[in-house]
């Protein structure tokens, strides 16, 4: 694919092509196993479902993803070639260098709360948590809507809801969504929060007493800042 500038720089060549935000996110998904477009509207929000068809196009037609039927044919998987593969490394750099060097404060209000749910939910370290079912009921205190986020818990699987699923609550996590980044990202400990009152868990003893160990964090909580 040739670049708008006629630049024979590679970088180029590349940057006019992943340099999107969209693209990103949606490479970003790939890598953490979200494959149908269903899922990648529910971890990408904010990404109307026309920008999204249109950047699954694009990555196909640069052949860094392919589109395959399902075996019912109900719906469309996307898988990344060798070529897409090889961008997890690339990815992942970025995201590393933007933690380390760029400003780590997250505003709340510019977050997306969907999105932020979606990462919050399939981060839950499930193998902490009791056999059978366990229902975590997230509360943001500053949100009016989507301020509640039902996560159950089943066999290793975590679903989100955002609305009332009708099971019964096993444990309450109350907090504002700054506080809630905050702890995802390793920037407050859950022990810490809960002393200084920022955050508010509610349940069982056997459920509060392990709450650092199951409780939601980003996979890159240890990278700190330069």
């Amino acid at each position: 694919m040739q670049n708008e500038t006629g630049s024979l720089c590679p970088a180029m060549s590349s940057a006019d092509l992943l340099g999107d935000k969209w693209t990103l996110l949606l490479l970003r998904e790939m890598f953490l196993g979200t494959t149908r477009f269903s899922r990648f509207q529910r971890a990408i929000p904010r990404m109307s479902p026309s920008i999204l068809s249109k950047r699954l196009k694009m990555l196909e037609t640069a052949e860094i993803i392919v589109r395959k039927s399902t075996p019912s044919g109900r719906a469309a998987e996307y898988k990344l070639t060798r070529s897409g593969r090889e961008l997890g490394p690339i990815i992942e750099s970025m995201a590393i260098w933007g933690l380390r060097w760029r400003s780590r404060n997250i505003v709340a209000r510019d977050c997306d709360v969907g999105g932020f749910m979606w990462d919050f939910h399939r981060t839950l370290n499930s193998k902490f948590l009791p056999d059978g079912e366990t229902v975590i009921l997230v509360q943001i205190t500053d949100r009016e809507d989507l301020g509640s986020w039902w996560m159950i818990v089943n066999e290793g699987v975590v679903d989100l809801c955002p609305e009332d699923p009708g099971h019964d609550v096993d444990v309450y996590i109350t907090a504002a969504l700054c506080d809630l980044i905050a702890l995802w990202m390793g920037d407050i400990g859950i022990q810490e929060a809960m002393e200084a009152r920022a955050i508010f868990v509610d349940g069982p003893k056997y459920l509060v007493n392990t709450v650092q160990d199951w409780i939601a964090r980003s996979p890159m909580v240890d990278v700190l800042p330069a």
